[in-house]
């Protein structure tokens, strides 16, 4: 698997592919046979804010609706941080692959430095998700983003191993957002998050969560930024997330500038064996292409060609959309 060979966050990776965080990752014999599937790394099933606020006895109860409190006082009895702290060193322990623990937060206050217990785990990189949905109508968009910078701020604070930020592409200008991301010390960026997504129940009249799975074409706006965002001179890694059901689906991000690819639904739906397929198809669509190394195809088709590349999307709009009639 030599040619698959990537670096990813100052690490290298044996494979581009990364199953990422859920719960396919959340004991030691699904990060086993992750590894032995053939995956490059593995993002450990994400500890969430509260969790960890909750040990730190900094965790206060202000949510609404008591329902609310119940819900998340007993996921945090059943899922222990101690216990997720003894998950990355069995993990070290047992597997050759990179170990990469993630955290679900929405704001930078009480638990940033419980991430210097994951460096102490063994941890080799920190993926953090940021869960932030801006539904203040009096805080402006600068206040937002502020949440984020605070947080690398405090994180630098406390870790030295690499730090990825898994974030949405809701922002007023992400180019600017990844540039200062890369500014202040972060390794690289996952495009793109999943957050919670209602559907109404008509029948019942109640809202309900739409499906947490990604779909295959979900996957376009998301070569869209990879490819803008890789074309720019910003020194940071890139991991693609949403929509991969095959190896050819990862052969895309890859294209688009991508450093590594995470997946997740298709091995819910195919389990996780499925790696090994996705890696043979990526091989073979490099042999039909004669490329040994993944290095010389990466970002082979992102907007670095392009120097107006808003012009471009905007001609491409007007050339394909005026055929409709």
């Amino acid at each position: 698997m030599e040619k698959l060979q990537t670096q990813y966050l100052g690490l290298t990776l044996r494979s581009p592919l990364i199953v990422s965080s859920s719960g396919l990752t959340s004991t030691p014999g699904q990060l086993k046979e992750a590894e032995d599937s053939g995956a490059g790394a593995v993002v450990i099933k994400s500890l969430f804010e509260e969790q960890i606020n909750a040990q730190i006895h900094a965790f206060p109860s202000s949510y609404e609706y008591p329902e609310a409190d119940d819900y998340i006082t007993n996921y945090i009895k059943s899922n222990s941080v101690d216990t997720y702290l003894d998950l990355i060193r069995k993990a070290k322990k047992n597997l050759k692959i990179p170990v990469i623990p993630s955290v679900n937060c929405y704001s930078a206050e009480g638990w940033t430095g419980f991430a210097k217990k994951m460096e102490d785990a063994g941890a080799d990189a920190i993926e953090i998700n940021v869960f932030y949905l801006p539904v203040d109508r009096k805080k402006s968009s600068v206040e937002s983003e502020k949440l984020y910078f605070d947080l690398i701020e405090k994180l630098k604070k406390n870790v030295k191993i690499p730090i990825a930020l898994k974030i949405g592409f809701r922002f007023s200008n992400i180019l600017y957002m990844i540039d200062q991301f890369y500014m202040r010390g972060i390794a690289g960026v996952v495009m793109f998050n999943r957050f919670f997504e209602p559907d109404i129940d008509i029948n019942r009249l109640e809202i309900i969560p739409a499906s947490v799975l990604s779909k295959e074409h979900e996957r376009r706006y998301v070569l869209r930024w990879i490819a803008m965002a890789s074309s720019q001179d910003i020194k940071i890694d890139i991991s693609a997330s949403t929509g991969v059901h095959s190896g050819q689906d990862a052969v895309k991000y890859l294209l688009a500038g991508a450093k590594t690819v995470q997946v997740c639904s298709v091995l819910y739906e195919k389990g996780i064996g499925h790696i090994k397929t996705m890696n043979d198809q990526i091989s073979a669509w490099m042999d039909s292409k004669n490329f040994r190394r993944i290095d010389v195809f990466r970002g082979r088709l992102n907007y670095l060609n392009y120097e107006k590349p808003a012009v471009y999307e905007r001609t491409q709009f007007m050339k394909h959309f005026s055929s409709f009639e």
